[in-house]
């Protein structure tokens, strides 16, 4: 259950169409489902949070993952997002579950396709085509946190004319996310022309020096424009996640 399920069923008592007595009950059944030994599914962190939980897929099994997803289906919850979900995974579970899967940014949504509730826009930069899987992350992420998404991939610093050619995107935007490796000096750009929050994501992206991303990090640390943001290396989904609440302040 979510808030906006909370609400509704708050609204049901109001209307007579639903007792007390029932909304209790709902509200009492317990706030944890423990699934087998592995997983114990957080069912009300949508109630504390405004989001249900996330499945992480990274070092769980394919039958883990649907396990976790169907316990929360079974709760309720309309859609639910898988990370770092390999290919293997996302074929078994979608033998049972209603999954659409994205390969670029190896993140699965589970259920109903979930449409925009707020109406600022997020913007999705990156410096290159390298880092668009990353980016993809940030993307579907916010997506399904019920955000428009706006892509603006390859436009960086090397040919800054890119950047600059978009500027009607850049200043529409409520918040931007910004995926660069190499040296990462694509937020610090986008942040000295944004009257915006910039939440900068450094990829892996790179030579030796760039040492997976940590001088990217450090660069974006070190960012000489007011109002950014770091996430840590290859971060798609927390900057995702950041950027929807920061677009939901409001409305």
């Amino acid at each position: 259950m979510d808030k906006t399920q909370l609400a509704a069923l708050l609204q049901q008592v109001a209307d007579g169409t639903v007792s007390v007595g029932d909304a209790v009950l709902q509200l009492k059944m317990q706030p944890i489902k423990e699934v087998d030994e592995y997983a114990k599914v957080d069912l009300h962190r949508g109630i504390r949070q405004g989001v249900s939980e996330v499945i992480y897929g990274a070092g769980k099994s394919k039958e883990q993952i649907r396990g976790i997803a169907q316990a929360m289906l079974d709760d309720g919850q309309k859609t639910v997002l898988v990370t770092r979900m390999s290919a293997e995974a996302a074929a078994y579970v979608g033998e049972t579950l209603p999954l659409a899967y994205h390969e670029l940014a190896q993140t699965g949504v589970i259920g109903e396709a979930p449409v925009p509730n707020c109406s600022g826009k997020i913007v999705v930069a990156t410096g290159g085509t390298s880092d668009i899987p990353v980016a993809e992350e940030a993307a579907i992420t916010a997506e399904v946190l019920g955000n428009p998404v706006v892509r603006l991939y390859d436009v960086g610093v090397s040919g800054i004319h890119r950047l600059l050619s978009h500027m009607d995107a850049i200043m529409e935007a409520r918040v931007i996310v910004a995926a660069a490796g190499m040296e990462g000096a694509l937020p610090s750009v986008i942040g000295g022309l944004a009257d915006c929050p910039v939440i900068a994501v450094p990829t892996s992206v790179g030579y030796g020096a760039s040492l997976n991303g940590i001088a990217a990090l450090l660069s974006m640390l070190n960012s000489c424009a007011s109002g950014v943001s770091v996430v840590n290396i290859d971060n798609g989904f927390g900057a995702g996640y950041m950027a929807s609440m920061i677009n939901h302040i409001g409305g």
